[in-house]
């Protein structure tokens, strides 16, 4: 039997900018949001948004009440590697809560462990400030 064990990353604080409402195609309504700031707080690792390239593709369904989330940003740590990360996820668009699954990518030793990691975290928003907290978790796989 196997099983899934969650060790705590850290905090990830997100501030949203300005959405874009590009609107219904086939999949949804689709609303782009710039990524304006992220820092995130934990034990082995501490880190900024890098660029001003990051953003939230959001697909939101028919009714309104479900988003599909589709985030890619770029990384900063306070000891200047950088971590490209990418995570898909859905969101309940009535209670702002968020399930998500981010990978990393870095060149750098120091944290190579993350890309050998499967994330996972449970966010919520907030639509009105456009601030959003994930709690950020490394998913690790047991053989019992």
């Amino acid at each position: 039997m196997l099983k899934i064990e969650l060790q705590p990353i850290g905090t990830m604080n997100i501030q949203l900018g300005d959405t874009i409402d590009v609107g219904e195609g086939p999949k949804g309504t689709r609303l782009v949001a710039d990524v304006l700031a992220v820092r995130l707080t934990g034990e082995r690792i501490t880190a900024e948004l890098a660029t001003n390239d990051a953003a939230d593709w959001l697909t939101v369904s028919d009714n309104g009440k479900l988003g599909s989330l589709d985030v890619r940003l770029t990384l900063k740590t306070d000891d200047d590697a950088f971590i490209y990360v990418e995570y898909g996820g859905r969101m309940d668009m009535e209670a702002g809560l968020i399930a998500v699954a981010p990978t990393f990518q870095t060149g750098d030793p120091k944290y190579s462990w993350l890309n050998r990691i499967q994330a996972v975290a449970a966010g919520s928003v907030n639509l009105e400030t456009g601030i959003l907290i994930y709690s950020l978790y490394e998913a690790v796989v047991i053989a019992e």
